[in-house]
């Protein structure tokens, strides 16, 4: 759990940090072009004659691409709220990553491992080779072998209820997290559409203070509107792409671990016939 509030702290300064850049960018690009009119109009005001025809300077080229379009849209959508939404994709992601590393690293090759306890218990009968293995072995299906192989001496129905209960606990810790994710997956757009009614208001802010209902009055009111609920929307379905990913994962984890304590039973029930 430490982990996963250090990574969401480190992506939470990221994200403000980012924040702040834009909006320095977004301050020093104004003022350059406040600068460049103000020496234009000084320039035209003190040509003395027509005669001098200066050659045409090339524009420098303008910064385009996806980041610009984003980094505008993100502006225009007023900052101070859009970064709401990006917290909201930051911390969602944050969870759906550790989510992710876990299951990973909870895939071991349960066919070799289920293979050597068998040779370990019926060709050997060494139990605590076998739990040996299992306990050396990392992942829940194995932690799942460690506990009922402890009670192999009380007899298989005691390995059956120690699998079971144990079974449901390391479950439920596949599980840890994604309810979270389910949380910013409906708060992204939620944040969007009380954007939408916050430009709404704005929007007739500025008809009442203009007594005027041009489309420039409430052109700025309704593109706030309009952003906010499309990031929301946005951030929303790559949330749900990665939760349906994680939650394709826990369902294929978990009955990789139903098939394989199948096996651990057959496993015990030849060991105990043998005895």
């Amino acid at each position: 759990m430490k982990k996963v509030f250090a990574i969401i702290a480190l992506m939470g300064v990221f994200t403000f940090g980012m924040t702040q850049s834009v909006l320095a960018q977004d301050e020093a690009e104004a003022t350059e072009q406040v600068d460049s009119a103000a020496v234009d109009s000084a320039a035209v005001d003190s040509a003395a004659a027509p005669a001098a025809v200066e050659e045409p300077v090339e524009a420098e080229p303008q910064e385009a691409g996806m980041y610009k379009t984003i980094k505008t849209k993100f502006i225009e959508g007023s900052a101070g709220f859009m970064a709401l939404v990006a917290i909201a994709l930051v911390l969602g992601l944050a969870f759906c990553i550790e989510r992710i590393i876990y299951l990973s690293l909870s895939k071991v090759n349960t066919d070799k491992m289920i293979e050597d306890i068998e040779d370990a218990l019926l060709k050997k009968g060494d139990l605590e080779a076998a739990k040996a293995i299992a306990r050396d072995t990392r992942g829940p299906i194995a932690s799942i072998f460690y506990q009922g192989l402890t009670r192999l001496n009380d007899g298989a129905d005691a390995v059956e209820k120690s699998v079971v209960a144990y079974g449901a606990v390391q479950a439920s810790n596949l599980e840890k997290g994604c309810s979270w994710i389910t949380l910013f997956i409906g708060m992204a757009p939620s944040l969007g559409f009380l954007g939408t009614v916050i430009g709404m208001v704005q929007a007739f802010d500025d008809i009442q203070q203009a007594g005027d209902i041009s489309p420039t009055v409430v052109a700025g009111g309704m593109k706030v509107a309009l952003l906010t609920t499309l990031f929301g929307i946005v951030v929303a379905l790559i949330l749900q792409v990665f939760y349906n990913y994680i939650l394709a994962e826990i369902e294929a984890m978990t009955a990789k671990m139903e098939d394989s304590t199948i096996s651990l039973l057959d496993i015990v029930a030849k060991y105990s016939f043998k005895k």
